[in-house]
C-alpha cells in the first residue's frame, strides 16, 4: 500500500520538547506527528496571508454602542460595499446599549482585510478582530 506520508528527523532541545509534550497533551493530542502538522498549516496559513496569495475565510467580529448617531448606519454601507464577500452576519444585543458583530467573510485576503481594516476605523467600534484560516485543503 502506497501512502503519502514522508518521515523526518527533528532535532531539539530537551527542554523545549518537554514543553512542546506538555501542551499538546493539554490540548489533547495523542502524538507528536499531528501536533506538528497542524503547527505546519497554521504557519503555512498566515505566510498565504500575509503575503496576500490565498483564497481565504474568516470572521470579524465588532463590539460597538449602537446608540452612537449613525454608526449602524455606516457599518451596514461598508457592509453593503463588500455584499459578494460577506457569506453571512450575526448580530447580537449584549445590553441596553451593545452590539456584536460576526461577519463571515469569504474572498481574496485583500479584500477581507481592507472590510476589517474600514469597520474598525469607524468611530464607534469599540472593538475589531479578524480571525482567518485557509479558505480549502491545506
Amino acid at each position: 500500500m502506497e501512502t503519502n506520508l514522508q518521515r523526518f528527523g527533528v532535532s531539539i532541545d530537551n527542554t523545549l520538547l518537554e514543553e512542546f509534550d506538555e501542551l499538546i497533551a493539554k490540548k489533547g493530542y495523542t502524538n507528536r506527528s499531528e501536533a506538528i502538522r497542524d503547527l505546519i498549516r497554521d504557519y503555512l496559513i498566515e505566510e498565504r496571508w500575509r503575503t496576500g496569495t490565498a483564497q481565504a475565510v474568516g470572521t470579524i467580529t465588532l463590539v460597538y454602542n449602537h446608540h452612537l448617531r449613525e454608526l449602524s448606519d455606516r457599518l451596514n454601507d461598508i457592509q453593503h460595499d463588500y455584499h459578494d464577500k460577506i457569506v453571512s452576519v450575526l448580530h447580537v444585543h449584549l445590553d441596553a446599549h451593545h452590539c456584536l458583530e460576526v461577519l463571515v467573510v469569504r474572498g481574496d485576503t485583500t479584500a477581507i482585510q481592507t472590510i476589517a481594516g474600514r469597520l474598525s476605523s469607524v468611530k464607534g467600534v469599540q472593538h475589531c478582530k479578524l480571525v482567518t484560516t485557509a479558505g480549502g485543503n491545506i
